[in-house]
C-alpha cells in the first residue's frame, strides 16, 4: 500500500509539472476591447438590426488566430447589431458591383482613388462626423486628404506604401530600387502588379513622370516601359505574391508594406525595401455607398473602427499602418521604428504620393494601354525556346521516317 501511494504521490507531481509546463508553453495573450462610451452603443439592442459590410478579402480580424478577437462579432455582441460580411479583390471589382446595382452595402472600405471618383460619381453617403465621437483619435496628418477634404464622406481606416520584397538569399544589391524589377539578370525570377494603377505608377517614377499623369503622351511611354518590363517577368500576379514568394518561385516582386511585414514574419529569408526614388502612399477608408439600408447603424461601426482596442487589433492583424493615434501608441517600439509600417515624416512628406483620380479619358486609355500590353506578344529572350524544340523534334521525326523508308526499299531490291 505504500509503494502504491509513493508511486500515486509520483505521478501526481509529474501530471502537475506537465500541467504546469504546458500551461507556460501554451500561455498566449487574449486580445480585449474596451469602448469608452458603452450606452453610445446600446441604441439598436433587440431591434433585430443587421448591416452589410463589403471589405477587401483577409482585412479584418476574423478571431481565426488564437489569442485574436474578431471584430465583427464583438461589435454584434456590444451592439445587437448583425454584420453581413463579405469581400472583393480590389477597387474595380467593389467599384464594378456597386455600379451594377443589385446588392445593397451599408460600409465599405475602398482606397483613396475610388473615393474620389465614387464621391465625383455621386455614390457615397455624407458622414455625419458628430454621429463618430471616436473620430477624434484619427491622426491630424489624416484628417483632411486631397481624395476627401475634411473626410466627409469617408473615416481612415489603414494606410501604407508600396515597396520592393526580395529574396536576400538570391539578391545582395545595396540601393535596391525600381529599376531592379527590370534586370535580366533575374529574367524569369521577378513578379509584377495585375493591376494597371500601380503597375503604371512604377513605370511612371522611373520616367519621371507624376503618379496621376494624365498626359496622353507620358502615359504611351509608360506603357511602352512596362512592355519592355515582359521579358524579365515570370508572372503578373496580386495575392499570388504570397505562395511564390513564400515558396522561393520568384525572388523580387512589388507588394504592400503591410503584406510584406506578414511575409517577413513568416519567412525570414524575405526583405522589403521601400525604394528612395518614391513610392505611392495609400489610404484605404470606411465610407456609406448611396443605397444604404441604416446610416445611424453604418456610422455606429465607423465609430467602432475608430475604438483604440479594434484600430490596434486590425493593424496588428493585418500589418497595415494605423491612422489611428491610440492605436498607434500601443504599438511595439519596434513596430514604430522599423522603417516600413511607419517611414519618417520627411520621406512621406518629399517621397510619396496619393493616387487621385484621374479624368474618364485618361483611365479609359490607361486601361486600353495595359490590356494592350498584356496582350501583346512576349519579347523574352525564351520565347523561340519551345518553337524551336518542336521543329527540331519534328526534323528528328523526319529524319527517322526517311531512313526506315530507305531500309524498306533495299529489303526489298
Amino acid at each position: 500500500m505504500k509503494k502504491f501511494l509513493i508511486v500515486l504521490t509520483s505521478l501526481s507531481l509529474l501530471l502537475m509539472c506537465g500541467c504546469s509546463h504546458i500551461e507556460e508553453d501554451e500561455e498566449i495573450e487574449v486580445q480585449t476591447v474596451t469602448v469608452e462610451d458603452e450606452e453610445y452603443y446600446s441604441r439598436f439592442r433587440g431591434q433585430d438590426v443587421s448591416i452589410n459590410v463589403y471589405n477587401w478579402g483577409e482585412y479584418i480580424p476574423d478571431g481565426s488566430e488564437e489569442g485574436s478577437i474578431s471584430v465583427n462579432e464583438e461589435f454584434t455582441k456590444l451592439t445587437g447589431i448583425r454584420v453581413n460580411y463579405s469581400t472583393y479583390a480590389n477597387n474595380e471589382e467593389l467599384y464594378a458591383k456597386l455600379k451594377g446595382g443589385g446588392s445593397t452595402y451599408d460600409v465599405i472600405i475602398p482606397s483613396d482613388y475610388m473615393i474620389s471618383r465614387m464621391i465625383k460619381e455621386d455614390m457615397l453617403e455624407p458622414i455625419d462626423l458628430s454621429e463618430i465621437p471616436n473620430f477624434k483619435n484619427i491622426m491630424e496628418k489624416f484628417r483632411n486628404p486631397e481624395y476627401d477634404p475634411d473626410c466627409k464622406y469617408s473615416v481612415p481606416y489603414t494606410w501604407g506604401t508600396v515597396g520592393i520584397i526580395y529574396d536576400t538569399t538570391a539578391i545582395d544589391e545595396e540601393d535596391i530600387d525600381w529599376d531592379i524589377l527590370w534586370n535580366e539578370d533575374y529574367a524569369g525570377s521577378i513578379l509584377m502588379f495585375d493591376n494597371p494603377r500601380d503597375a503604371f505608377a512604377i513605370s511612371q517614377i522611373l520616367l519621371g513622370y507624376s503618379l496621376n499623369t494624365e498626359d496622353s503622351d507620358e502615359l504611351q511611354k509608360a506603357a511602352e516601359k512596362l512592355k519592355d518590363q515582359k521579358k524579365v517577368i515570370q508572372a503578373y500576379v496580386m495575392d499570388e505574391i504570397f505562395d511564390k514568394m513564400g515558396a522561393g518561385e520568384a525572388v523580387l516582386a512589388p507588394y504592400y508594406a503591410g503584406d510584406a511585414v506578414t511575409l517577413m514574419d513568416e519567412f525570414e529569408n524575405l526583405d522589403f525595401v521601400i525604394p528612395e526614388s518614391g513610392t505611392n502612399l495609400f489610404i484605404d477608408a470606411a465610407c456609406i455607398p448611396k443605397g444604404c439600408r441604416n446610416k445611424e447603424a453604418a456610422e455606429m461601426y465607423l465609430n467602432f473602427l475608430c475604438e483604440p482596442d479594434i484600430a490596434y487589433a486590425v493593424s496588428d492583424y493585418i500589418g497595415y499602418s494605423t491612422p489611428n493615434q491610440a492605436a498607434y501608441e500601443m504599438l511595439d517600439d519596434e513596430v514604430k521604428n522599423d522603417g516600413i509600417s511607419y517611414p519618417d515624416d520627411d520621406f512621406i512628406a518629399e517621397k510619396t504620393t496619393i493616387f487621385r483620380n484621374l479624368s474618364d479619358e485618361a483611365n479609359l486609355e490607361m486601361q486600353t494601354l495595359w490590356t494592350d500590353m498584356k496582350s501583346s506578344e512576349e519579347q523574352t529572350p525564351n520565347r523561340f525556346i519551345v518553337p524551336a524544340f518542336m521543329a527540331i523534334c519534328v526534323a528528328a521525326s523526319l529524319v527517322i521516317l526517311i531512313r526506315r523508308y530507305i531500309r524498306k526499299k533495299k529489303d526489298i531490291f
